[in-house]
């Protein structure tokens, strides 16, 4: 099996020593940085997350800064989604969209105040086109990246956990809102977010003090009452729960609208969107193709490495970007983009997997 080589283009991050400490037996690429992929094994990690609560290094989600009078201006000249409404210590879930309305990145934008919001990405180098952006338009904002590395806390024992920590104030955060909570005398942007759907939250840490691995360190040893893992975004969890990945399940080709994403799309009201005109057209006239879950028949599919051909009677009507088997349940769960005519609930069509053609049947809806 191949190995990644380390270099300096490959960067390691804050919780990088903790996470080996831990046992890692894999990593990606995201962002120029490691992101563990698997500990035990993907089904072991699978079922613990679902069971007990979980440790993630998730700094390789950099935050773009954007800070300066004009900073509230760019945030809404990049998304389609109406930012007017949105409170300090909200978070909000935002496509991120090119002059065409094709999707850039799948981003949580974090208001901090009107003229300061961190935009926390998916994999991708969105940091040079808001640069250029904030540039071509000559918009009085600073753009950077700053010193913050998230660490997600996942599962259902994660409340528990956090409480220990951070104490009792940290169980009345709000879905999607945060509070700047204190840890050894730093105050600490705590959100209820994060990239599954067992429950939990994401922590932004500074780089400095050496508070990365003494937080690390104290949630691991809070933590062992509860089996606390260190673990990472699990491939099967996060295809049952329709959790979409920037890169894999949908591109710069693709519009919102395509990825199931219309409702953040406020495209009347976000006046200042760049894409706002491409996607009112699209709007009006409707995708003619857009994600669906797809339950595969047969035993465990291999890694989807690449798009996998879905067609029906002979013709392509789609294709898969990401496919796991599901013990919980009991079928191969994927994700796939499908073609108008075929994406109705309980469509039979057949899936060109590298181990053979399988049947299959389109879902309208995920699986938790």
């Amino acid at each position: 099996m191949a190995v990644l080589s380390p270099s300096r283009r490959l960067r390691r991050t804050v919780f990088s020593d903790g996470v080996e400490a831990a046992g890692v037996k894999a990593y990606t690429v995201y962002n120029h940085m490691l992101l563990p992929t698997v500990f035990r094994s993907v089904q072991e990690d699978y079922h613990h997350l679902k069971e007990a609560v979980q440790i993630w290094d998730v700094a390789c989600e950099r935050q773009i800064e954007l800070r300066g009078p004009d900073a509230g201006r760019l945030m809404q000249m990049l998304t389609p989604r109406d930012l007017r409404g949105m409170l300090t210590e909200q978070c909000f879930y935002v496509p991120i969209v090119d002059e065409t309305g094709g999707m850039l990145n799948d981003p949580v934008a974090v208001k901090l105040g009107d003229d300061h919001w961190w935009v926390s990405i998916a994999d991708s180098d969105l940091l040079y086109w808001i640069k250029g952006i904030a540039n071509g338009w000559r918009l009085d904002v600073l753009v950077d990246e700053p010193d913050i590395s998230p660490l997600a806390i996942q599962g259902p024992k994660s409340d528990d956990l956090m409480a220990d920590v951070f104490g009792d104030a940290v169980r009345n955060i709000r879905f999607f809102r945060y509070k700047k909570l204190d840890f050894n005398g730093t105050p600490l942007v705590i959100a209820r977010s994060g990239y599954s759907k067992q429950g939990g939250f994401e922590i932004y840490v500074p780089g400095h003090d050496g508070i990365p691995m003494a937080l690390w360190n104290a949630l691991f040893e809070a933590g062992k009452k509860y089996d606390v893992h260190a673990g990472c975004p699990n491939l099967i969890e996060r295809i049952e729960g329709g959790l979409l990945s920037y890169g894999n399940d949908m591109t710069d080709d693709n519009t919102p609208h395509e990825c199931g994403l219309g409702k953040f799309c406020d495209t009347h009201d976000a006046l200042g969107c760049i894409g706002r005109d491409a996607l009112l057209r699209v709007a009006k006239e409707g995708p003619v193709q857009q994600i669906r879950a797809i339950d595969i028949d047969g035993p465990a599919v291999g890694l989807c490495d690449r798009w996998w051909d879905v067609t029906a009677n002979g013709k392509r009507v789609g294709r898969v970007s990401s496919a796991a088997y599901s013990p919980d349940y009991e079928t191969n769960v994927a994700v796939g983009m499908i073609r108008m005519t075929h994406w109705e609930d309980g469509t039979a069509v057949q899936v060109h997997t590298p181990d053979g053609v399988r049947d299959a049947v389109v879902r309208e809806k995920f699986w938790k």
